[in-house]
Order: structure tokens, then C-alpha cells, then sequence
């Protein structure tokens, strides 16, 4: 999730470097691995780019001051294609003479076949990015039509996956050409000047009035004008809104938190995770793989390892991965999983999971596993960190960047990624659910549009939340796949709102945990889909029903149509349907948002909770 920023001035102000420094300033937490820009001066593109956080560029612009100009572009980097090096840091430049730049966030799925073509025709490439090949292609399309607008229609047609593309070009002066697929592009509209934006961030300092691009737009912007096609290049138009919120706040989308916007943002996620994840002929991929095939169709055991959420996870990818490809998988704690000497050796497969790459306690495990032979992969947010390097092979999620310290959207692109895993290993192996792959991969890429409409009728968790400000304890039941889910509701509660929560397994509620039932006790139960094997909805209900005849507060988390759930609840929450083993990606939603309300009401630091940090660094 890259920030982008472009901008054109009249002709007479040339500011366009400050102007967009300061959008990049304000999208840093969109991405931190680089940062560049590129600027039309004359008839030349001048550059400046540096791999790491913005500052690095700063420092770079002060040794190398660029040359005054009145259109620009900007980016900063969160990485997915290529490591974040100065080489891979965008803009990057096509065609032979270098006149035009280009800058992209999201992710061109067939990049690789359109590079074979380029290779084929002697163009060369200096970076390992899909970005590259859509600016030789832009080059090449320029010199045909001579419009920057026409030749961004040719080649946005041939692209497939999620864009947003800036360009401009040394013999278009004061023009920018932009356009978007399944990624956010806005439109900021100025007094003579004009801008664009991966969010409106990016140029609120200077106007609150704004459009939001549509799917398949491409926008021309000049210092007194903006003009919107599609792809076919018939006129369109965005949607004006007017922003209303401060310079403060833009960095966070008008939302109070960056919590909230990252909750808000799970449905990209989620998607942006499933990108790009097969090849032409219909086989899922990784990242990066360094374990031969035949290795892992030997695998006969799978541990999974991480903390906190990331655990969490796992857990879920346990009920998924065991029962597609039949292979015994366990979840361990990271910091328990060396120190209790466990069995396993090289045909058993070390799945870690960490949002940063860099959780001290996972890199051990990894090291310790790879020490006796056991064969690893990370599943990990964050490009080219200390796990991936010391693991056999990668699976990225594209959450990316995640400020507040409380996991959400990185959560549900952990659980995305291990069912990716779970599918890749049961292709390879050639398992009895192989043939259903198609069919459940069509199934998870529903899930972002469940998300959507979930996040669109959560006003009334909001007010339970408000309502339960004073409470100091809720307990949260699952089965199955909600068990893990109903641990993550409890621990996001403990992380924001610092009162007792605990998660247990429902099953468990008559060995123990029913003594803890009082009058008026707030008690979440996710009830399992009337589908799921084995009876268990009714079983859950039965839960509900042992615990409300003791005078617990039942506040139910069901599918929707779910009516047999209601005489034992309090409160219905009702979720989208979905496959029983994909239904956490949901079920979790309400009790993220349940948290984030709870502690706000009582006036807490949703984003930033006591004694915690964002990444744990230190065993």
C-alpha cells in the first residue's frame, strides 16, 4: 500500500518539489521501505529517489538540490515486487532517452509475461519490479501516439491486477496523466493548481475540495484543468466530496484513529493479499521458494509458530490446513516452541508468522527449526525482514503499514495467507481436496465485499460498547474455528481497554469456566454456521442457553438467517455467510470494533496502549 502524490502549478510557481515532499510526509504510513520523485523541468525528467524512510531522501535533495519545477510526482514504498533498494525505490523511468516516469502502487499480476515480451524486443530493465515494465510500456505507447492520455489508455488495457499509475513526461510539461484499477486514486482540485492522491492526505494542506476516481479512470490533470475518461476513453467523472477534516487528521482518512481506518481497510487486505497468487496455468504460488517440490510433498508433519495474534492466526489456518491437505499441523507459541525440546526434523514444515519480520522470539524458533532440519516458511507484512531472509520460502500479505499497535487488518491477512498456504500445499501434494481449490478460492475472494457490508452496519456494536464502558469483565466463547477467534476478541479488549477478558473454548464452559457466570456477566459467543460437521451450532446454542439460565448477558455473534440463536440472546450480531472455515475473517470484525469503541469511550490511546509496541524485538 504505496503513497503516491502528483502535482501540477502554474507555470510561474515553482513549488512542486515542496508540495510534493509535504504529501509524502503525510503518507509515510503508507509505506517506508523508499521514497523518490521525479520532476519535468524543460524538456527533462529529473529524479531523486533513496531506499528507507523519507528522511533518507531529504538528505539525499540536500546534497542534490533538484532543478525548480511546477509538475511533479512523488511515491513512498511499501515493497512487494523487488526488496526496497534505492534500485527498486520508485520513480522509475522508460523508453531509452529516460523522458518519461512513472510511479505505481498495487500490484500488476501479469508483469511477468509482459517483461518476456519486453526482453524479447531488447529493452532492458534495472529494477525487479512490475512497476518497470509498465513505464517501458508507457514509453513505447508515447512514441507511437505522442499523448501521454492516449498512450496511458493503450497500456492500462493490457494490465491485469490492482493499479494506480502517475505519469508525466519531459515533452508534456504541466501535464500528469493518472489511472486507477482496485486501487485508491483522489483528486484534489486547487485555484490554479491541481493534485492527486493515494488519499486526500496528500494534498489537504492546500484544498478540501476533492474527487474520488472511479474503477477504470484515468485523469488528466494540468495547473487549470482535470479531465476524466475510462479505460475505453469515453468521458466520465468522479465523485466531489469536500473534506472535512483537518491537515491533522488527513494522515488518518477522517477517521479518529489510525485503528479505525485500519479496521476500515481490512477488505484491501484481504484482497490485496489474494492478488497475484497464480500462475497462468492455474497453480497458486509463493513469494519465494527455496525448498525443492519434492521436498515439501515429503512434508508429514506442520508447526506453526508466532505470538499474540499472529498465534491466533494460526490457530485458525490449523482447522483449515489439516483439513485440505490432511497433514498433522500444530501451533506452538514462538517462546515456548525451542525451549520444550520438540520433536522434528527435515519432513516437518515451520510455518512463521510476523506482521514486522523482525519478532525476536519467532526468529528464534525459525533458526532453532532450521538447525534440525526442518524446512520453513514466513508468512510476513513487511518486505525483505530478518524472517523472510532466514527462511526457506515467503508468503507476503499486502496489508501494509499497520500503525496502530493493536493487530487488526494484519490479522485477517495473516489468516488470508495461511489459507493461500494451505491450498498451495494441497495443489502440490495432489490431496483428495485439490480439486476444490478452484471453488474455495472463488469463496475467499467474496470475503472482501462481506467485509465491506459487515463494517457498514456496526452501529449498534458501537453502542453496546458505549453501554459496557464500565464493565471489568467479558468473556468471549468459540468451537472450532471460532474458538481462536473468540481469544482474539478477548485480547484486543485487553490491549485497549485494559479490563479482564478471557477467550475459551465453549466445549470447555462445563469443566471449569461456568463457575466465573454472575448476574449481568457480558458474555460473546460466535456461534458456529447451522452447516458446520458435527453438530456444533447446536451444541454452541446449548452453551448459550446453560449460560443465560445463570444470568449471563449473551451478546451472539451468528450468520445471518441464523433465527435459532435469537430466544437466547440478548443481542444478535449478525455476520454475511460463509463457508464455516473461512467464517473468522467476519466473526472477528464486531469484536474489533466492539474494543476500539469500548476503549475510546473510556478515553484510552486506542492506537498507542500501555506498555506496548508494535513489534516485539527482544526475547
Amino acid at each position: 500500500m504505496c503513497g503516491i502524490v502528483g502535482y501540477v502549478g502554474p507555470g510561474a510557481d515553482e513549488r512542486a518539489l515542496d508540495v510534493v515532499m509535504e504529501g509524502l510526509a503525510r503518507l509515510e504510513y503508507r509505506g517506508y521501505d523508499s521514497a523518490g520523485v521525479a520532476l519535468v523541468n524543460g524538456h527533462e525528467v529529473a529524479t531523486a529517489k533513496r531506499a528507507g524512510k523519507l528522511a533518507n531522501l531529504r538528505e539525499l535533495l540536500a546534497e542534490h538540490p533538484m532543478p525548480p519545477s511546477s509538475t511533479g510526482i512523488g511515491h513512498t514504498r511499501w515493497a512487494t515486487h523487488g526488496g526496497p533498494t534505492d534500485q527498486n525505490a520508485h520513480p522509475h523511468r522508460g523508453g531509452t532517452d529516460g523522458k518519461l516516469a512513472v510511479i505505481h502502487n498495487g500490484i500488476i499480476e501479469n508483469f511477468h509475461a509482459l517483461k518476456s515480451q519486453l526482453l524479447a524486443q531488447g529493452i532492458t530493465f534495472t529494477s525487479e519490479t512490475d512497476t518497470e515494465v509498465a513505464a517501458q510500456l508507457l514509453a513505447i505507447a508515447y512514441e507511437e501516439a505522442q499523448d501521454l492520455t492516449a498512450a496511458m489508455r493503450q497500456v492500462v488495457n493490457r494490465l491485469e491486477g490492482a493499479f494506480t499509475l502517475l505519469a508525466v513526461h519531459a515533452d508534456a510539461p504541466g501535464v500528469v496523466v493518472a489511472a486507477r484499477r482496485n486501487s485508491p486514486l483522489v483528486l484534489g482540485l486547487g485555484d490554479g493548481e491541481n493534485f492527486l492522491g493515494s488519499d486526500v492526505a496528500a494534498f489537504i494542506g492546500y484544498t478540501r475540495r476533492a474527487v474520488e476516481l472511479g474503477q477504470d479512470q484515468i485523469v488528466t490533470i494540468t495547473a487549470d484543468s482535470a479531465e476524466v475518461i475510462d479505460f475505453a476513453g469515453n468521458p466520465a467523472h468522479g465523485t466531489p466530496f469536500e473534506v472535512t477534516w483537518d491537515a491533522a487528521a488527513a494522515e488518518k482518512n477522517g477517521f479518529p484513529t489510525f485503528m479505525e481506518k485500519e479496521i476500515h481497510e481490512q477488505p484491501h487486505a484481504v484482497a490485496d493479499t489474494l492478488l497475484g497468487r497464480s500462475t497462468p496455468q492455474g497453480r497458486l504460488a509463493l513469494d519465494e521458494v527455496r525448498i525443492d517440490e519434492a521436498d515439501l510433498r515429503a512434508i508429514d508433519k506442520i508447526v506453526i509458530v508466532a505470538c499474540g495474534t499472529a498465534s491466533y492466526a494460526g490457530m485458525v489456518a490449523k482447522y483449515a490446513i489439516e483439513h485440505w491437505t490432511r497433514i498433522p499441523c500444530e501451533v506452538e507459541l514462538a517462546h515456548e516452541f525451542r525451549y520444550r525440546d520438540p520433536v522434528i526434523d527435515e519432513r516437518t514444515l515451520v510455518v512463521s508468522i510476523s506482521q514486522s519480520g523482525e519478532t525476536m522470539d519467532t526468529l528464534m524458533a525459525v533458526k532453532y527449526a532450521r538447525q534440525l532440519g526442518a524446512r520453513t516458511i514466513s508468512i510476513c507484512n513487511t518486505h525483505g525482514a530478518t524472517i523472510p531472509r532466514e527462511s526457506d520460502a515467503v508468503l507476503y500479505t499486502h496489508a501494509g503499514p499497520e500503525i496502530a499497535v493493536a493487530s487488526t487488518k494484519a490479522f485477517l491477512a495473516q489468516i488470508t495467507a495461511c489459507y493461500i498456504l494451505g491450498l498451495y500445499l494441497t495443489q502440490l501434494r495432489e490431496a483428495q481436496a485439490a480439486a476444490d481449490v478452484p471453488e474455495i478460492l472463488r469463496e475467499l475472494a467474496a470475503i472482501p465485499d462481506k467485509i465491506e457490508t459487515l463494517l457498514g452496519r456496526m452501529d449498534r456494536v458501537r453502542e453496546i460498547a458505549r453501554f459496557m464502558a464500565d464493565s471489568r469483565s467479558v468473556l468471549f466463547l468459540g468451537r472450532h474455528v471460532g474458538y481462536p477467534v473468540a481469544m482474539e476478541g478477548a485480547l484486543k479488549l485487553k490491549e485497549l481497554a485494559y479490563i479482564h477478558a478471557e477467550g475459551f473454548a465453549a466445549g470447555e464452559l462445563k469443566h471449569g469456566p461456568i463457575a466465573l457466570i454472575d448476574a449481568g456477566q457480558p458474555v460473546f459467543i460466535v456461534v458456529p454456521g447451522p452447516d458446520t460437521p458435527h453438530s456444533l451450532h447446536d451444541k454452541v446454542v446449548s452453551n448459550i442457553q446453560e449460560i443465560r439460565a445463570r444470568g449471563a448477558r449473551t451478546l451472539v455473534i451468528a450468520d445471518e438467517g441464523d433465527d435459532s440463536v435469537a430466544p437466547f440472546a440478548d443481542e444478535v450480531i449478525t455476520i454475511p455467510q460463509a463457508p464455516p472455515l473461512l467464517s473468522p475473517l467476519l466473526a472477528i470484525v464486531p469484536l474489533q470494533v466492539f474494543a476500539c469503541e469500548l476503549a475510546t469511550a473510556k478515553g484510552l490511546d486506542v492506537d498507542q496502549p500501555r506498555n506496548l509496541a508494535k513489534s516485539v524485538t527482544v526475547e
